[in-house]
C-alpha cells in the first residue's frame, strides 16, 4: 500500500497544506468510496479494473491525510449488501481484498515505523476464511500503534453494527452482568465496532449521491456531511477545499454540538440516578434535615459507583470475546 511510503508532496502542495493547517483541522474523516463501477464504464474498462483504480486512490487519498496531519481516517470498502452483486464481481473484489491485505503484511515494518492501527470494522464471519485470517493478523500485529488509525469497513452495514451492539447488550443483561437500568445510548455507544474511535468530524461522499448507503448512521450525527465527484477523481485540491470549508466556512462545530449532547445525556442519567435514588429512601426512616441528604447523596454516589463497575466488566468482557475471535483465527 503506496500510502506507507515516504513520499513528499510537492512544494506548492505542502506550502498550501502548512497554511491549511495553521488553523483548526478535522481529527477524523470518514470516506464512502463510491463510483469505481460508473468510473469503469466511463473509461471502457473492465468493472474489476475500476475496483483497483479505487484501491489505488484510497492509497493515494491516505497519504494525502497522513501529510495533512490527519491521524485517523475510515473507509467504508464493502457493503453487507454487495454481496447480492454478480459471482463474479463479489469474487473479484474478494481477490482484491485478499492481494491488498497480504501486501499490508508485507509492510508491517513501515506500519511500526509510522505506529499505524488497522481495524477492520464488520461482521468478518461473512467473509472467506483466509480473508478472516489475514485481517485478524494485521489487526493484531498493529493493536498497539497509536500515532494514526485506519478503519476499513468491510462487510459492514450500520444497521448490522447497531443491531450487533444490542444483540450483545442483551446478552450482558441475560448473563446478569448488567442491569437493564444500565441500558443506555453512552453503552450502546462502546458496544459499537467503532468504540475505540471518536465520530467523524467529516464525511466525504463521493459519487456525487447525498445518500449515506448505510454508513456510519449512529456516529455522524454531529459530522459535516459534503458530496464530491466519483471517488477516482477525487484530487488533493479537492481536500483542501473540503477541509478549508469545515474549519473555516460553517458555524456548526462538530466538537460543540456533541458537548452540548453529551451534557444532555448526562442530565437525563442524572435524573435517572435521583429516581433510583429517591426509591431507596423509601426503606429509609426516621431521619431529616442534613443527614436524609447525606443519605441521599450516598445512595445517589452507590448507583453510580455500582453502575461503573458492572458497565466497565461488561465492556471489558466484550473486548476480550471479540480478541479471542481474532486471536482464533490467527492459531487455527
Amino acid at each position: 500500500m503506496s500510502w506507507i511510503r515516504d513520499k513528499e508532496l510537492s512544494l506548492i502542495e505542502r506550502l498550501c497544506a502548512n497554511v491549511l493547517k495553521a488553523g483548526p483541522m478535522p481529527k477524523h474523516v470518514a470516506f464512502i468510496m463510491d463510483g469505481n463501477r460508473r468510473y469503469a464504464k466511463k473509461c471502457h474498462v473492465e468493472r474489476q479494473e475500476g475496483h483497483s483504480q479505487g484501491f489505488e486512490k484510497l492509497a493515494e487519498t491516505l497519504r494525502w491525510c497522513l501529510n495533512l496531519g490527519i491521524c485517523e481516517v475510515t473507509v467504508y470498502a464493502f457493503s453487507i449488501e454487495n454481496f447480492k452483486r454478480s459471482k463474479e464481481e463479489v469474487d473479484g473484489l474478494m481477490e482484491l481484498a485478499r492481494q491488498k491485505f497480504t501486501r499490508l503484511l508485507e509492510e508491517k515494518d513501515k506500519l511500526q515505523k509510522h505506529e499505524v492501527c488497522i481495524r477492520v470494522i464488520g461482521d468478518l464471519s461473512l467473509l472467506p476464511l483466509d480473508i478472516q485470517k489475514l485481517i485478524a493478523q494485521a489487526v493484531l500485529e498493529t493493536k498497539a500503534y497509536s500515532k494514526c488509525f485506519l478503519n476499513v469497513c468491510f462487510a459492514y452495514t450500520s444497521r448490522h453494527e447497531v443491531t450487533n451492539a444490542v444483540c450483545e447488550v442483551a446478552r450482558g443483561v441475560q448473563e446478569g452482568l448488567i442491569e437493564p437500568r444500565d441500558v443506555t445510548e453512552n453503552l450502546l455507544d462502546q458496544c459499537l465496532y467503532t468504540s475505540h474511535s471518536p465520530d467523524p468530524d467529516l464525511l466525504i461522499r463521493t459519487s456525487g449521491e447525498v445518500r449515506l448507503s448505510d454508513f456510519l448512521l449512529w456516529q455522524v450525527l454531529h459530522s459535516v456531511c459534503i458530496p464530491v465527484r466519483l471517488w477516482t477523481g477525487v484530487t488533493f485540491w479537492n481536500l483542501l477545499r473540503l477541509f478549508y470549508v469545515i474549519t473555516y466556512n460553517y458555524s456548526a462545530n462538530p466538537e460543540k454540538a456533541r458537548e452540548l449532547y453529551s451534557r444532555e445525556q448526562s442530565r437525563l442519567q442524572n435524573e435517572a440516578d435521583q429516581t433510583w435514588a429517591q426509591q431507596k429512601m423509601s426503606s429509609v426512616e426516621h431521619i431529616n434535615g442534613e443527614e436524609k441528604k447525606k443519605v441521599f447523596q450516598g445512595f445517589i454516589l452507590q448507583c453510580r459507583t455500582e453502575r461503573e463497575q458492572r458497565t466497565q466488566n461488561f465492556l471489558k468482557s466484550l473486548e476480550r470475546k471479540r480478541e479471542s475471535f481474532l486471536e482464533s483465527l490467527c492459531t487455527n
